[in-house]
């Protein structure tokens, strides 16, 4: 058999278990209505949580940058990338993280898998939590280190593993997203930060989804809970409605990662509008009490009447909101009723969850109104009667 065909035939095996993906097209900016496939829908899926995607501020700031320094960076930073724009979001972002420094990266996963293959390497450990983000897995085989997974948000098996195998190692870093991107569930900081201290381990937390939403000025779950740690990771993808991503850290670690994180190394810089737009969107995100009040309101209405409805929604603090199904084939069932009824809720199935998991991924946004939230609750009844009686 020929490479292409067994690649076909690989491609039906994803399509027999039910775990082929085909996106839907959507057109237009981002917002909490969006067009899908030609069709006018309310959003019920998207990381744009405080609805800055498409804010006018944002999008003349980019403008501009584009008119003023160009749409490109034109090399690795390293070589001739580092231009005004870099330095000075740099900056803002770490101050606004409450660190030294900060080193920006093309995206969230870049982020993670650069920053952990370049603080450890054979001969040293990683201690990761059961249900971090797949960049955060990627980076800790990557590393080479030997990787150590304790049961989710679980500190006393921390615990032990530290006790057992921190001595064997050179240098120790314990890793975990803040707020978890499937489950909605919050990681105890202050647990894994005494950990860390006890065993001379580094501490690093990735706030991608909590960035925005959590603490004061929105500065993330560890600001909320008094922690510092050794590295904090951000997304501007998420509450800030762009791209990309920064390491904040102190200014030796922020130069250590210049020089050894290969996606910073290898990688194009990111490109001037991009940064700009993050400098405008700073501001915005630091200063939007009122959007955050309105975000953790709507999501709490959310939780109570898709639980009312007799849905299985675990208990959270955020935005986001797994309804939890089970079966593959049954899940996209029920996302594709509802996107039948104007309400896009995407299918989440392994390997993004584990093995008889699948869930729909409800996120609420900042700028959902009243009447969107009835309609996607009228929009889960019908669905779910719907697909129940057809089986």
């Amino acid at each position: 058999m020929g490479f292409q065909s067994q690649i076909e035939e690989a491609l039906q095996e994803l399509e027999s278990a039910g775990l082929r993906r085909s996106p839907p097209q959507v057109s237009g900016p981002q917002g909490r209505e969006i067009q899908v496939n030609g069709r006018a829908v309310l959003c019920f899926c998207s990381n744009n949580y405080l609805g800055l995607a498409d804010h006018p501020e944002i999008v003349a700031a980019a403008r501009l940058a584009a008119e003023n320094e160009g749409a490109g960076s034109g090399a690795s930073r390293l070589i001739s990338g580092t231009m005004d724009a870099h330095v000075e979001a740099e900056a803002a972002l770490a101050a606004y993280a409450g660190m030294e420094s900060a080193v920006l990266f093309s995206s969230g996963y870049a982020a993670n898998v650069g920053t952990i293959q370049a603080l450890l390497g054979p001969g040293d450990a990683v201690f990761s939590d059961a249900l971090n983000h797949a960049s955060l897995i990627d980076g800790c085989r990557l590393s080479r280190a030997q990787v150590h997974v304790y049961r989710h948000r679980d500190t006393e098996h921390l615990a032990s593993l530290l006790e057992s195998e921190r001595p064997k190692a050179r240098r120790a870093l314990i890793v975990s997203d803040s707020l978890f991107s499937m489950d909605g569930d919050l990681a105890p900081l202050g647990t894994l930060s005494e950990l860390a201290r006890r065993h001379a381990a580094g501490l690093m937390i990735d706030e991608a989804h909590a960035l925005g939403v959590l603490g004061p000025e929105g500065r993330g779950l560890a600001a909320e809970q008094g922690v510092r740690p050794d590295i904090l990771v951000g997304t501007l993808g998420k509450s800030f409605g762009l791209a990309g991503a920064f390491v904040a850290a102190s200014n030796d670690m922020a130069s250590f990662l210049r020089n050894r994180a290969r996606s910073f190394v290898y990688s194009t810089a990111p490109a001037p509008p991009l940064l700009r737009a993050a400098m405008a969107a700073l501001p915005l995100v630091r200063d939007a009490e009122a959007r955050r009040s309105a975000l953790m309101a709507n999501a709490s209405r959310l939780r109570v009447e898709l639980r009312a409805l007799g849905l299985e929604v675990p208990m959270g603090v955020g935005p986001i909101i797994p309804v939890l199904i089970g079966e593959n084939a049954r899940t996209m069932r029920l996302s594709a009723g509802l996107l039948e009824r104007g309400v896009f809720v995407q299918g989440i199935r392994p390997p993004t969850v584990a093995p008889g998991s699948a869930r729909l991924r409800l996120t609420a946004m900042a700028t959902h109104r009243s009447e969107d939230i009835d309609k996607a609750i009228e929009a889960f009844a019908a669905t779910m009667e719907r697909v129940e009686g057809d089986e």
